[in-house]
């Protein structure tokens, strides 16, 4: 809450490690869905197995983020590999864009890039998202790549962004949608 007194429109916003915590005796299946279903519904291109997602987060941090109790969005941190940058991709529902909430995710994913050392973020929009891709280029990703995987018809954006030049930590206002 603000000195107003007014809220913000992402208070009680918080993000949790997927197949961490209490979940983890479980084998992090509840965190671990609601990755998966946040995923599968904003990249409904590439579906992915609850096996295909236990696997992703053995290699890649898979957060999920929340508004109080309900699900808004989720994230992959993919560390670096060879001459691959590490990838942030941060995924908010459609019907909770526009709030602020991809900023903050996206910040949640910079300050984990920055963890391991990165000096430029890729990240990756699917090309029937422009609200994503203006999001992306909003805070000064460039595209440097356009794909479709095998198989697909839809196009994958990857974009790049200097951290060296993103000298700013604090974000400008959230375009119309987001990630």
């Amino acid at each position: 809450m603000d000195t107003s007194g007014h809220t913000s429109p992402t208070d009680g916003f918080r993000v949790e490690r997927a197949g961490a915590g209490a979940d983890a005796g479980a084998g992090g299946d509840g965190t671990l869905r609601d990755w998966r279903h946040v995923h599968n519904l904003v990249v409904p291109t590439a579906p992915l197995s609850p096996d295909e997602v236990r696997e992703r987060a053995g290699r890649n941090r898979l957060d999920v983020a929340y508004l109080g109790d309900v699900l808004v969005g989720c994230m992959t941190v993919r560390p670096a590999a060879g001459e691959d940058p590490v990838v942030v991709i941060a995924r908010v529902l459609p019907e909770y864009r526009g709030r602020g909430l991809g900023v903050a995710l996206y910040e949640h994913g910079l300050a984990q890039a920055r963890e391991f050392g990165a000096a430029t973020v890729r990240t990756v929009v699917l090309e029937t998202n422009p609200e994503g891709l203006r999001f992306a280029l909003a805070r000064g990703f460039v595209e440097v790549e356009r794909y479709v995987l095998p198989g697909d018809t839809v196009a994958f954006i990857d974009l790049d962004l200097d951290l060296d030049l993103d000298s700013d930590p604090d974000l400008d206002p959230e375009p119309a949608a987001t990630v």
